[in-house]
């Protein structure tokens, strides 16, 4: 968006059009859906094309799921505890220090531009207001990068066995942003077809498995 950005005296507002939309039902705009409770919705230039400079995510977690880790390349984020316990982490890449951020309702913590976090919730349920400074803003999903880079390239870099990174994300086939992936329901279905199927007999007393 070429007029995207801070806009510090509302010359992006035209006076000869009239008063420009200053009303968006966060609802209507869905970020990211894992299921009923675990939920994402965003407010940006492209809801309300006057509020340059800025942009919101309304984000509702349960206990054992996360926003997962990921970073902004282009805004830095505040996020503003509604209700809720959250434990907000953060990788400080100038100094190479993890910082864990334990946050209730009213309190908040601030991400700078591009630092890797994520956020977990400590209660049962969490709501969160995120605001960001870019009305565009971007997100860059750890599971993208984990899912995109070839399983050889991590064992070049890190020397871990790409076969047996392979199989860990094997299961990672989208962007997660809410987490953990939503099993297949048919899943547990194929383990018990794969137990059925096994068949033993004995040979001279020797159990044979076919």
């Amino acid at each position: 968006m070429v007029n995207s950005g801070f806009v510090p005296n509302n010359s992006n507002l035209k006076k000869t059009s009239g008063t420009p939309n200053l009303f968006f039902n966060t609802k209507d705009s869905l970020f990211f859906k894992r299921n009923a409770h675990n939920i994402a919705y965003k407010v940006t230039s492209t809801q309300l094309p006057a509020m340059v400079g800025g942009a919101f995510v309304d984000l509702y977690l349960t206990q054992g799921h996360m926003r997962e880790p990921h970073w902004h390349p282009n805004a830095w984020e505040l996020d503003v505890i509604v209700s809720g316990e959250a434990m907000v982490s953060i990788v400080d890449p100038d100094t190479r220090t993890l910082h864990n951020y334990k946050a209730t309702a009213g309190q908040v913590v601030f991400i700078p531009m591009a630092w890797w976090h994520w956020i977990r919730p400590l209660s049962a349920k969490l709501h969160l207001h995120l605001f960001f400074n870019n009305d565009q803003f971007e997100s860059a999903e750890g599971s993208d990068t984990l899912r995109l880079t070839p399983p050889e390239v991590f064992q070049a870099a890190y020397g871990v066995n790409s076969e047996k990174v392979a199989e860990a994300f094997s299961s990672i086939t989208d962007s997660v942003v809410i987490g953990p992936p939503t099993k297949p329901a048919n899943a547990h279905q194929h383990a018990n077809d794969k137990v059925n199927h096994e068949i033993s007999v004995n040979i001279n007393h020797k159990p044979i498995d076919l």
